[in-house]
């Protein structure tokens, strides 16, 4: 015996003790299912991308059309945050003119003195000097 290897000391105990488990067929049944639901728990469960409560809102709301409130709400998101955007950088162009529109109605030159090229041109040979 002290010659035998670990697997042939596996199979020697386990089949010592499969001579003493002899188990009526319903005990067995119950054995296994609660042996499957016992690794069906020890499993690691997905891990959700959306938040806890979006379930419920998506139910709430009839589920959305079968759209699933991890692609809508980051679309969402992304939607609202491009149009945030735009009426800000709107608002800075607006701003712009208007304090070009300013400058130019309290400016001592008419405006057509600005538009004529050859007063930009002079412009420019007197500011060299």
């Amino acid at each position: 015996m002290t010659d035998m290897n670990e697997l042939q000391f596996a199979n020697r105990i386990r089949l010592i003790l499969n001579q003493g488990t002899r188990l009526e067929p319903a005990m067995a049944e119950r054995l296994r299912a609660a042996r499957e639901r016992a690794l069906a728990a020890q499993r690691l469960p997905e891990t959700e991308l959306a938040p806890a409560w979006a379930g419920g809102a998506a139910a709430a709301l009839g589920g959305l059309a079968g759209f699933s409130l991890r692609v809508l709400l980051p679309v969402l998101l992304v939607l609202l945050s491009a149009a945030a955007l735009y009426g800000w950088q709107e608002v800075q162009r607006s701003a712009e003119v208007e304090q070009i529109d300013a400058e130019l109605l309290t400016d001592d030159l008419p405006i057509d003195a600005l538009l004529d090229r050859g007063f930009e041109a002079w412009l420019k040979k007197h500011a060299a000097r």
